[in-house]
């Protein structure tokens, strides 16, 4: 579906910007069409200081109903792997590229259907002002849908995962390291040599020297 309008979701972003306001201004986002049919926005979470900001593709049928992201099996894969990985999961914010469900019926299931590149470009204001007041350190990119929001429409997860990489496109001094999402774990023939790729993968972020950007308080 194309963009309802210009800019995308460029108009609905609230004249002051904080993770509040914006999770609220999102509430009532139309920037792109997939607004009609999902349940509700789904807005990113996690604490407005965190080191690590985890960008996954869209909400699936539980994240949608919930309003929450990475509430379904993909979150349980995920917060498996940033255990064993090291990562406090009260230092990581998740969100997704896209933020309603996508989505197409059969019978009565809802079956995920992959953003466009017309969805996911009307609703880059609002990942764009996330990245801004969160101010990670590391940026998990999450498939190609993220990649695509991310790194640019050239990047491939499958030739250059793994590999921290700057966010050149963007006003951020953050290394992103890109890996498939989670879901593709439970997709994948073998699951148990996917999780191990997926969990390297998140090493790497995990080891990824803090910077220590942020003055200290005071």
């Amino acid at each position: 579906m194309a963009p309802d309008g210009n800019n995308g979701a460029a108009r609905f972003l609230p004249g002051h910007l904080d993770l509040r306001s914006l999770r609220e201004a999102a509430a009532g986002c139309q920037g792109c069409g997939l607004y009609r049919d999902a349940t509700q926005t789904v807005f990113g979470d996690g604490p407005p200081e965190a080191r690590f900001m985890l960008v996954g593709e869209q909400p699936g049928d539980q994240e949608d109903r919930r309003g929450r992201p990475f509430v379904g099996p993909a979150g349980r894969v995920l917060d498996q792997a940033l255990e064993e990985a090291g990562i406090d999961r009260d230092d990581v914010y998740v969100t997704n590229a896209v933020k309603h469900f996508s989505f197409t019926l059969r019978g009565k299931r809802r079956i995920h259907q992959t953003p466009t590149a017309a969805e996911i470009d009307a609703c880059q204001p609002w990942l764009n002002a996330e990245l801004a007041l969160v101010e990670p350190e590391v940026v998990v990119v999450l498939g190609a849908t993220a990649a695509r929001a991310l790194l640019g429409p050239s990047f491939r997860v499958t030739r250059q995962r793994g590999v921290p990489v700057p966010l050149d496109t963007l006003e951020t001094d953050a290394l992103a390291v890109a890996t498939i999402h989670p879901s593709a774990v439970l997709r994948a023939p073998d699951r148990d040599a996917a999780y191990a790729g997926f969990l390297a993968d998140m090493r790497v972020a995990a080891a990824l020297p803090d910077g220590s950007r942020r003055e200290p308080p005071g």
